[in-house]
């Protein structure tokens, strides 16, 4: 069911100052700001030859990064994105096997403009889960 890992993404206190040492320090290709309000984030992608590293800053007080960072200062990875062909289709068998999906199991657009979801993370060894149409 699950496709290429699209993504690992890291919480962090300072977008600027974390995709500088990834530019700067590393060499990396890093994108634009861009603000997802329907997720409270502001993101950068670090394009990297296999993959992408999400850096994800909180929008707003209510942003669920907000909490992880209040519980982690230094920020961390905070999920895993892997791709899927049919994301309804993957939602469905899923919560069939059991798993839970968070939200109102609906997809939501992410940061790529594509549908995704968001699974427990006491389903997947403690793992937040996302899941991007392919």
């Amino acid at each position: 069911m699950i496709g290429r890992l699209n993504h690992v993404a890291i919480a962090v206190p300072n977008l600027e100052a974390s995709a500088a040492q990834y530019r700067n320090t590393l060499g990396a290709k890093v994108s634009a700001p861009q603000p997802e309000p329907d997720h409270g984030v502001t993101v950068v992608f670090v394009e990297l030859p296999n993959t992408k590293i999400e850096l994800l800053e909180p929008l707003g007080a209510d942003s669920p990064i907000a909490a992880f960072l209040e519980r982690n200062p230094a920020g961390g990875i905070h999920h895993i994105c892997y791709e899927v062909d049919d994301i309804l289709a993957a939602r469905d068998k899923l919560k069939a096997s059991g798993a839970r999906v968070l939200g109102n199991g609906e997809p939501k657009i992410g940061a790529h403009k594509k549908p995704v979801l968001f699974l427990h993370p006491k389903d997947f060894n403690g793992a937040l889960v996302e899941l991007e149409q392919a």
